[in-house]
């Protein structure tokens, strides 16, 4: 493996075997045959077919088709026809939802540069970016996305914002000087610059060592691709239930067929009892109502700014326990912004929309120092008229300083009026500053204090070095000599806000004599104080991470930023007690083992990679967590991909991101995922809520089927009166009970545990209770009616039909959400209308000439319904009885 940032100038060029001059076109065609195009390989996607096909291999789905086909062996082709109607719809939804996640490829190759300038021949020209070869020598300036991976040649104040490849929110300075280490993160590379990254300033030409798959991009692209996503946890539980179900259904299909075939009966007649009874088990209506259910959240999601992508997050939110957030843009603004000017002897707080109260000498040596700032400054703004509105153009820091003088109204545009810019000293990576020289003109306020003399020169850099070229400190209005005693205060309030993650820079001025520039004018300067830059955090975000706290949810920042920020930000947002920032070279050494004790503890991790998110995040899930990931840029993707649901940032997201994500968020607001989990919170109640109204009617359809035989009643139901059940109930109730309300402590209890199935024995004890009280309710009834004088006479099985359905409505009334009265009709409209619905549609069955004769029931005279409706209710009691007895 070649470490290219550790090599000379010669040595890349001499191992590559190019020059300075660039490839001959001749050597250029071989190595286009030999490393191929420079774009990334798109992995082979599943075929739609392939898609659509796997969407009726799960557990339910075959059951319902087996039951279909014997419905169509026996020539019941209306059963046949309704079974398979509900297979495909299920089947349709579920390839529509996996057809669209599967798009994130095709969005890294859109990031590859179409146009590019290269040296061939000595001849600078303009070529695809997808003919770059290995040892082609590519021209960056400002404004380029960087087509490849380059190991820099020449840079000339080369700044390259690398953001959405390693976190970090400030452009990097660049610079031609080799690395000793070769363990070094991306974001400390700064000889190389990276396919995907974008130039901010400056120029600079490159040597390309990698194209194609073979750069960082590449390698994410690959990470992305072999990513195994995995089923939500409530897939998995449902694929669960359904094997119990299917391993139910057989046994009890078999053994009432074999008990049918003992007692004399046809053996087409049990065959029609097995396919009611595999019918009876299975809740046809649920992964229709799961469907819609998650649907109808994601659009209240939709309505507090979270776009869901894939249904099934919808739900994991719900189990989430480990928020892990990228910093830039996520908790913090992504916008540089000055917070702290340090004054000899005074130390001022800025703060947005707020001018700080100081006494008039503190104030105007303030404002000369903001003066100082803006005058060296290389970035433009434009200010609207009403000052709203104001657009910077240029680096983040030296915006910042514009904007920061703009609060306190101080404008380039008015300072260059009396003090015009007419020469400069450039910044360089060896002074680590700039200076640009000014002509002195009548009326700057802020050099009244000052001596008249005919140019001012600004300086503005690294605060170690600064220092060292100055020989005063301006304190109240006059320079004193800068002693031993200046030097160390000074230096002490430099690493005081260091320590504290802020980005710091020192302001100087001098006055001149002629405006000529050369090598000893930065010397002898006065000193003006420190300046402390900062991308600060969300205001609403401290809130926001209280909030998940308090619902058990542990938020983990994971950032390619520097350590010191990243902590600073981290003791800001109260990230936890352990907030100790973990670099990505300790990550780098610690083993597969030693990552899941760190996983347990660490709260902040800073300059990671795109491999060690991916590490970091298979960590917690190996420790049982169920992970969200949140990120907005190209190195987030494999991790958002990865873990159990991806949230992305809606406006400063890459394309990339919001591919491999299950979530956007349209505000890019922390605190939408909060709101998010509530919802998710709230939609797995809803749906637990379903499972045990489901589960409970089938346990009691299923025990009429297998125990009326012994009483004479060989097939107690049609299978399409059971299908029209099912559907009626598990479909349309469920429906509503999808769509309750949320309970009052949705959010002050921990997340569900992921090991824990969607039921437990208690559970399981209480819905067979349940459904033996529905079976002996209405197969006494039909035993009631039943005469077997005149087996003609379906008096008993519409009794049985009618009173199963009634039942299951009071059912669904008493299992409504404890936070209102079950006979409530505003708190949830939907179920209002889906109950009142419900008795209808049973009510037309019975009772429509063309329903009655198609489903083969009879209409029942006013008082046996009343009956009915009475039998039915007493399972509201009884769940009433079950509910204050488990409170107890």
């Amino acid at each position: 493996m070649n470490i290219w940032y550790t090599k000379s100038k010669e040595e890349v060029l001499n191992q590559l075997q190019t020059s300075s001059k660039g490839l001959p076109d001749a050597e250029v065609d071989k190595r286009l045959e030999q490393y191929g195009p420079n774009r990334l390989a798109e992995k082979r996607r599943k075929s739609p077919w392939k898609l659509l096909f796997q969407q009726f291999t799960e557990t339910m789905v075959l059951i319902l088709i087996v039951a279909a086909l014997l419905s169509l062996f026996l020539g019941k082709t209306t059963e046949a026809v309704a079974i398979l109607a509900i297979v495909v719809l299920f089947g349709v939804l579920g390839f529509f939802q996996e057809y669209r996640a599967e798009r994130a490829m095709a969005a890294l190759n859109r990031m590859v540069v179409p146009i590019v300038r290269v040296s061939r021949n000595g001849i600078i020209k303009e070529v695809s970016a997808q003919d770059l070869v290995p040892g082609d020598v590519v021209h960056l300036e400002a404004g380029n996305i960087v087509p490849a991976d380059l190991r820099l040649l020449e840079g000339f104040n080369l700044k390259i914002q690398e953001a959405a490849l390693t976190g970090e929110s400030e452009p990097v300075e660049k610079n031609i000087a080799p690395l000793e280490k070769a363990e070094v993160g991306i974001g400390d590379r700064k000889n190389m610059a990276y396919m995907g990254t974008m130039v901010t300033y400056g120029r600079g030409i490159g040597i390309t060592v990698a194209t194609g798959m073979e750069t960082e991009l590449g390698k994410i692209a690959n990470l992305i691709g072999a990513v195994e996503t995995t089923k939500t946890p409530l897939q998995e539980k449902l694929d669960k239930l359904g094997k119990m179900l299917a391993v139910v259904g057989v046994a009890a299909a078999a053994l009432i067929f074999g008990i049918g075939l003992l007692m004399g009966e046809a053996a087409s007649s049990m065959f029609l009892t097995a396919v009611s009874i595999a019918v009876a088990v299975v809740p046809e209506g649920l992964p229709a109502v799961v469907t819609i259910t998650l649907a109808l959240g994601g659009q209240r999601m939709l309505q507090r700014n979270a776009l869901i992508r894939k249904l099934p997050a919808v739900e994991t939110l719900g189990s989430v326990t480990v928020i892990c957030s990228d910093k830039t843009g996520t908790l913090t603004q992504n916008k540089m912004t000055l917070t702290v000017v340090e004054l000899p002897g005074l130390q001022v707080q800025l703060k947005p929309e707020q001018t700080p109260d100081l006494p008039e000498q503190a104030a105007a040596q303030l404002n000369m120092a903001l003066s100082v700032a803006v005058l060296c400054n290389d970035g433009t703004l434009d200010r609207a008229a009403d000052n709203d509105d104001e657009q910077v153009l240029g680096d983040p820091t030296e915006t910042a300083l514009l904007v920061a003088g703009a609060r306190q109204g101080i404008y380039k545009e008015d300072l260059y009026a009396v003090l015009p810019r007419i020469n400069e000293l450039p910044f360089d990576s060896e002074r680590k500053r700039m200076s640009t020289v000014h002509q002195v003109n009548n009326g700057a306020d802020f050099l009244n204090a000052l001596p008249d003399r005919p140019y001012l020169m600004c300086t503005k850099g690294a605060p170690d070095l600064l220092l060292a070229a100055c020989d005063s400190v301006w304190v109240n209005g006059a320079p004193v000599p800068l002693d031993a005693e200046w030097v160390r205060n000074i230096q002490e309030a430099n690493t005081n806000l260091a320590q504290n993650g802020i980005r710091v820079l020192g302001l100087a001025f001098k006055q001149l004599d002629n405006a000529q520039v050369d090598g000893n004018l930065e010397s002898e300067l006065t000193f003006m104080g420190l300046v402390g830059l900062i991308d600060p955090p969300r205001e609403e975000v401290k809130a926001a991470v209280e909030n998940c706290k308090l619902a058990g949810i542990k938020p983990i920042m994971i950032t390619g930023d520097h350590p010191l920020t990243a902590a600073a930000i981290g003791r800001q947002l109260q990230f936890g007690s352990q907030a100790d920032t973990i670099s990505g070279e300790l990550l780098h050494r610690a083993t597969d083992e030693e990552l899941l004790d760190l996983a347990h503890k660490t709260t902040v991790y800073a300059r990671v990679s795109p491999e060690d998110k991916l590490r970091i995040v298979s960590a917690l899930q190996q420790i049982g967590h169920v992970v969200a990931m949140t990120g907005d840029g190209v190195n987030d993707s494999p991790a958002l991909r990865k873990a159990d649901i991806g949230v992305a940032m809606g406006i400063t997201g890459t394309d990339v991101a919001k591919e491999a994500a299950d979530m956007v968020l349209l505000d890019d607001n922390f605190t939408t995922i909060v709101a998010a989990v509530e919802e998710g919170r709230v939609i797995f109640d809803n749906l637990l809520r379903f499972i045990k109204f489901s589960l409970a009617g089938n346990i009691g359809k299923v025990l009429v089927m297998m125990v009326a035989p012994f009483f004479g009643l060989v097939i107690a139901l049609q299978p399409l009166q059971l299908l029209w059940l099912n559907l009626l109930t598990d479909g349309l109730l469920g429906l509503g009970l999808g769509t309750e309300p949320a309970e009052e402590d949705i959010m002050r209890r921990p997340p569900r545990n992921p090991e824990k199935g969607a039921l437990d024995k208690d559970d399981i004890i209480r819905l067979s209770l349940l459904g033996i009280a529905i079976a002996a309710i209405s197969l006494g009834l039909a035993l009631y009616y039943y005469n077997p004088a005149n087996p003609a006479d379906h008096t008993w099985q519409t009794m049985l039909f009618a009173t199963i359905g009634f039942a299951q409505v009071f059912q669904a009334l008493a299992l409504r959400s404890s936070a209102h009265s079950a006979f409530n009709l505003t708190t949830n409209p939907l179920m209002t209308g889906v109950v009142i619905s419900a008795i209808l549609l049973q009510l037309a069955v019975i009772y429509l000439p063309f329903m009655k004769s198609f489903f083969n029931l009879v209409p029942l005279a006013a008082t046996d319904l009343l009956i009915s409706i009475a039998a039915g209710s007493i399972i509201f009691f009884v769940i009433k009885l079950i509910k204050r007895f488990v409170k107890k």
